[in-house]
């Protein structure tokens, strides 16, 4: 009690300063990675700091201690290096003046979000017209946005149906859902790397699984060769879907749940 007395008593008005501008600066760094598969990976280094931290002051392990010691300049090295592309992402974005706080949309909201993608990705089947309809998760995909052209326009059944009309200029790549906004159309998506996707699917499918096995979001595909509905998610497909079925997909995945559809039924073959 003394201790934390004799602080107060020598706390200045610069000491003030100090600890505002190192909380500034620590928010500020996160508010850049925000939106980017780099926050995953933050979380994943300060929480291995952590423990070992913990592990070395409480256990009392000298040579471990002497390892963290002589290993931090490198660490110090390899951070900016791991998180190269999201940080030059984020200072361009910095410099172009674009805002780095996004709100997160309501429960009402996400809702109207996958009524309309539900019903596009029917109306579509019906017309055979393809389709590859992201919804971003706590998983950014800022990155992905960047390689499309940019919308920010509230989801709509109609804005769907336009995007998605053969021969027109975003048809051919993936629209990406954040919230309840297109941020972005014709992006290109990274192609699956395991062999989840059965054999005679398209990109559209391929890249549907890639995307998913590199992050937590959950995609929707409409085959332009058979009309049929798809969603993927954690590298996995799910076929011969309905408008109520995949309404109920995409529900389940805005409530953090894994529907069971993922985990219990196996890739199916065919068109």
């Amino acid at each position: 009690m003394s201790d934390i007395l004799w602080i107060f008593s020598h706390f200045q008005l610069r000491d003030l300063v100090d600890i505002v501008l190192v909380t500034v600066m620590i928010w500020g760094l996160f508010l850049l990675v925000k939106g980017t598969r780099a926050v995953s990976l933050m979380r994943g280094v300060m929480l291995l700091v952590i423990v070992v931290v913990l592990a070395s002051n409480f256990l009392s392990l000298t040579a471990f201690s002497w390892l963290i010691r002589n290993a931090l300049p490198a660490l110090l090295v390899a951070v900016p290096v791991i998180f190269q592309p999201e940080l030059r992402r984020a200072l361009e974005r910095l410099g172009r003046g674009g805002g780095l706080i996004s709100f997160s949309s309501s429960e009402t909201a996400r809702i109207k979000v996958t009524r309309h993608v539900a019903r596009a990705s029917q109306l579509l089947a019906e017309r055979k017209h393809g389709a590859l309809i992201v919804l971003e998760r706590e998983t950014g995909l800022q990155e992905y946005v960047d390689t499309g052209v940019p919308m920010d326009a509230e989801v709509s059944l109609e804005l769907l149906l336009t995007i998605f009309q053969p021969n027109t200029a975003l048809h051919d790549g993936a629209v990406i859902i954040r919230g309840d906004r297109i941020v972005a159309a014709a992006c290109i998506l990274p192609l699956a790397e395991t062999s989840h996707v059965p054999r005679g699917l398209g990109l559209r499918h391929r890249a549907a699984a890639g995307i998913t096995e590199q992050s937590d979001a959950v995609v929707t595909i409409v085959s332009e060769e058979s009309g049929d509905i798809s969603a993927a998610r954690h590298g996995r497909l799910v076929r011969h879907l309905d408008e109520s079925r995949l309404r109920e997909i995409l529900r389940s995945s805005y409530k953090r749940q894994l529907h069971d559809d993922f985990s219990q039924q196996p890739a199916q073959n065919g068109s």
